[in-house]
């Protein structure tokens, strides 16, 4: 018995070391394979429970979240990129009750870029200003922020509306009473850019259909 238990100690350490260390293709193809099945089915369910939401990253995949700046975003340049934003943007909020003095404040004030990854919670409520994801019976979830918050048959009702004023000059219909189970969560913070290793590839396959 012990010998058995040795042999199978040695082949582990020898397909160990075979994975990470050969420069055969397969062991690529099966690094990658190992990767991906640890990604999924440990790295992804055990942050999910981290942050209470199931779906903890997200890739941003549109621009319905920009603000005027560089590729990067604003991330280092807030202030004078907000006040960009809102020259831009400022007669819609304060026709629904938005003022200036509050979204100064609000979360992730620059918006969000298409290619950023979001970081995302749901251990508590989103409050107005809070960029939240949800499920609006489409192909995608959608990452906007939240304008107002109102209580109707006891249930919680929120409307969202991209910052881009661009492309969302007004709200989406669909976006203008979520109920609080299509929520996923809210966003905490983003990693500029690193989204579009996954969007790059994406855009391959579907061009390749």
């Amino acid at each position: 018995m012990e010998k058995e238990v040795k042999n199978i100690k040695e082949e582990i350490k020898k397909s160990w070391d075979w994975l990470w260390h050969s420069d055969s293709l397969l062991s690529w193809v099966v690094a990658l394979i190992f990767a991906f099945i640890i990604v999924k089915f440990i790295f992804f369910p055990l942050i999910s429970v981290i942050l209470a939401t199931k779906l903890p990253l997200v890739v941003v995949e549109s621009g319905s979240m920009s603000h005027p700046g560089s590729f990067f975003g604003n991330t280092f340049s807030t202030h004078s990129a907000f006040n960009e934003w809102w020259q831009s943007s400022f007669e819609w909020y304060e026709s629904h009750n938005i003022q200036k003095s509050q979204a100064e404040y609000w979360p992730l004030r620059t918006g969000l870029e298409k290619g950023d990854i979001v970081v995302v919670y749901g251990w508590s409520k989103p409050h107005e200003g809070d960029i939240i994801i949800f499920n609006a019976n489409q192909q995608y979830p959608i990452i906007h922020r939240v304008v107002k918050i109102e209580t109707i048959n006891n249930e919680l009702i929120y409307s969202t509306k991209g910052d881009n004023f661009l492309t969302n000059q007004d709200q989406l219909d669909i976006e203008k009473q979520i109920p609080e189970s299509a929520i996923i969560g809210k966003a905490a913070f983003r990693i500029p850019k690193l989204g579009w290793l996954k969007l790059f590839f994406v855009e391959i396959i579907n061009k390749l259909r």
